[in-house]
């Protein structure tokens, strides 16, 4: 691993959350008589906040009054069921280690809410991530990357030194706007095709490849240059 540190979307990425997550929303959706959704459709409808989550969920022109009902009553139920199905994806828990055994310095950056984000990951990663920042009121979330750089400052990481991972489109585009190098995964809720056409520097397929540097590059050189 030739970077120093390395910054981890969490929902997608290091957790699989999305049952827990559906399960929420088809709490709120049935609560409300709004029409319930699969989970493969809340693998769409992550990825840019639980705002942005409920307002996707919702039936089409709810207004702003209800959203806001509807988000309380989603973070009430999620807050107290958000560990019943969440679990680490295979192998996690040893690329992190790896990566700790190296020397690299691991931290997590998440559109899930900074109250809530810190204790999950604290939860499944006691003591392992040196940062954990989630969303917050005052800043906008991903892929914006006022947060990241907010994130880099506090541990003093150099953006030719930082890897970003993420599983979605909106991980890679945060990625690149802070000036990294970004590596998709196809564990998580989207696909190669999102991550490849977001930019993705590298698309891996499972967590162990994330040691081995280059594994993708081949790949990803003749896709850059078929683009021209």
């Amino acid at each position: 691993m030739r970077f120093s540190y390395v910054i981890f979307d969490l929902d997608g990425t290091l957790l699989n959350t999305i049952d827990d997550l559906a399960d929420a929303g088809n709490h709120v959706c049935a609560a409300r008589g709004w029409p319930v959704h699969t989970v493969d459709a809340y693998k769409r409808m992550v990825g840019n906040g639980i705002p942005k989550l409920v307002e996707r969920f919702a039936p089409a022109g709810t207004d702003g009054e209800t959203l806001a009902g509807a988000l309380a009553e989603f973070s009430a139920y999620y807050g107290e069921h958000k560990e019943d199905k969440t679990a680490p994806y295979p192998g996690i828990a040893e690329l992190l280690a790896a990566l700790k055994g190296q020397g690299v310095r691991l931290a997590v950056l998440s559109n899930k809410a900074h109250a809530l984000a810190g204790p999950v990951v604290e939860h499944y990663f006691p003591g392992v991530f040196d940062v954990v920042q989630g969303a917050l009121p005052d800043a906008p979330v991903k892929p914006d990357p006022t947060l990241l750089r907010r994130l880099m400052e506090q541990m003093g990481a150099e953006p030719e030194h930082t890897l970003f991972v993420g599983d979605s489109n909106v991980d890679v585009l945060t990625g690149k706007n802070g000036g990294l190098t970004v590596v998709g995964v196809l564990w998580g809720f989207r696909d190669r095709q999102e991550l490849e056409g977001a930019g993705a520097d590298y698309v891996i397929a499972r967590p162990e490849e994330l040691l081995r540097p280059g594994i993708d590059q081949q790949r990803q050189a003749g896709r850059k240059a078929a683009r021209g």
